[in-house]
């Protein structure tokens, strides 16, 4: 897998004219930009996505993750393995994460709708989603999920269930010994899947990578595994790397494209990567992508390119090592 292949086209913006980028960006076929200086700090160099059709593959978007979306090209994705914010008031960084619920629905839905535009036919989109745990919240939150995939025409490929295999001391039974109003204590979380446009992910089965032992256990529809450390990984709500490992090998071949539009800490990423998938990891928050730059360097030694985007088709700028933003929008770290 190549180091970068992030924007396609490119140009250096604004201290030159538009007559000179043109020239730059024609006599720069790849992403490797060069170090010049001009009407910028080095290292800090703005690079101008001049089509819709770039895909930044195998970096780290740093911005909001609908419009982020909205300036990928459609048709280029083949996997989306995402648990987006679950609204339960969670310390994300530079993220509200106790929206009004059917604000945090709407959004939510243009989320999806963006996703589904960006990715192929027959590609899936794997959504983690926690069990809702308010009383307040009258509608669970993976139903709802399900039911705006339909209205999207996606077509369902089943519900797993995580259990979490959790032990953790909890008092919040409701009516402690009654039937007056008691609570069901979640001990297990939801990964919604579906397909778009047909059942089928064309593909070389050579370049299918699942053992036998790896299909039988990815095909129960309860996966038992625990939950990774919130302060190891440094991030409120990771999850542990056995998740998207079984749904990337499971629903990807080798090659294929891998997308998180809330990367958080880049579990998804990682595992694409070790595996030979490329990956488009997007996250708001500059603490979070940083963090996910810093686990692929422990990891393989290198970490991928961060991106600073501003809606990808008008401008995206690579983001200097120790920079600090706030992007706007309601996407999680």
């Amino acid at each position: 897998m190549a180091a970068s292949h992030t924007l396609s086209q490119l140009s250096y913006a604004p201290a030159l004219s538009k007559t000179r980028r043109r020239r730059l960006y024609r006599r720069t076929p790849t992403c490797q930009a060069r170090p010049l200086t001009r009407g910028c700090a080095a290292g800090n160099l703005p690079l101008v996505a001049k089509q819709k059709e770039d895909l930044p593959l195998d970096s780290i978007v740093c911005g909001d993750a609908l419009d982020t979306l909205k300036a990928l090209p459609a048709n280029s994705v083949h996997l989306m393995i995402t648990s987006p914010p679950y609204n339960l008031d969670k310390p994300y960084a530079n993220h509200d994460d106790d929206l009004d619920y059917r604000e945090y629905l709407k959004w939510m839905e243009r989320v999806w709708r963006a996703a589904k535009r960006v990715l192929v036919k027959g590609g899936r989109i794997c959504v983690n989603i926690g069990e809702n745990k308010r009383q307040n919240i009258t509608v669970p939150t993976y139903a709802a999920f399900i039911h705006q995939f339909v209205k999207l025409k996606m077509l369902y490929r089943g519900t797993v269930i995580w259990n979490k295999n959790s032990a953790a001391k909890h008092c919040a039974w409701g009516s402690w010994k009654s039937c007056s109003n008691p609570h069901i204590v979640p001990r297990h979380e939801y990964i919604i899947v579906f397909s778009k446009g047909q059942w089928k992910l064309e593909g070389d089965s050579k370049d299918s990578d699942i053992t036998a032992k790896e299909f039988m256990d990815t095909t129960r529809s309860v996966w038992s595994f625990g939950t990774e450390s919130k302060k190891r990984i440094g991030h409120p709500a990771p999850f542990p790397e056995q998740l998207p490992e079984r749904l990337i090998k499971y629903y990807s071949y080798r090659g294929n494209t891998v997308l998180d539009m809330f990367a958080g800490s880049g579990t998804v990423g990682v595992v694409a990567k070790r595996f030979k998938r490329h990956f488009v990891l997007i996250d708001n928050s500059a603490k979070y992508c940083k963090l996910a730059q810093k686990r692929f360097r422990e990891t393989f030694g290198e970490g991928p390119q961060l991106v600073k985007a501003v809606g990808l088709s008008k401008k995206s700028v690579p983001c200097p090592e120790g920079a600090t933003f706030t992007s706007p929008g309601r996407s999680p770290g």
